[in-house]
């Protein structure tokens, strides 16, 4: 009898196990199938901000190049005006600078 009861109490055990070892198993597969979808929620996340960066720096590079034109054409406009004040100031020293140069090259030191 009590080899039959050690025989019982041995049986409960290795269905306790199994039971056990089904459950371990099935909290297994739940957490890979929860990472599984937690991977692809990141991956399309991670599309959907690629895809709105994509698409501001497109806006942002269309709009660059639709004033580089108007860059151009203000940077012209300025270098001419810079141009046009370098001549006349070197016109208006352009006297005293000469006569400058002639006094140094034809002063004779000792």
């Amino acid at each position: 009898m009590a080899a039959n009861r050690s025989q019982g109490g041995i049986q409960q055990l290795l269905a306790a196990e199994q039971e056990a070892q089904h459950i371990v198993n099935a909290a297994r597969s739940a957490k890979l199938a929860r990472l599984k979808q937690a991977k692809e929620e990141a991956e399309r996340e991670i599309a959907e901000y690629r895809a709105q960066v994509e698409l501001e720096f497109q806006k942002k590079v269309a709009a660059s190049s639709g004033d580089s034109g108007a860059n151009v054409k203000r940077l012209e406009h300025e270098t001419e005006g810079k141009i046009h004040h370098l001549k006349t100031e070197a016109s208006r020293i352009s006297h005293d600078v000469v006569h400058m140069l002639l006094k140094h090259v034809t002063t004779v030191r000792n």
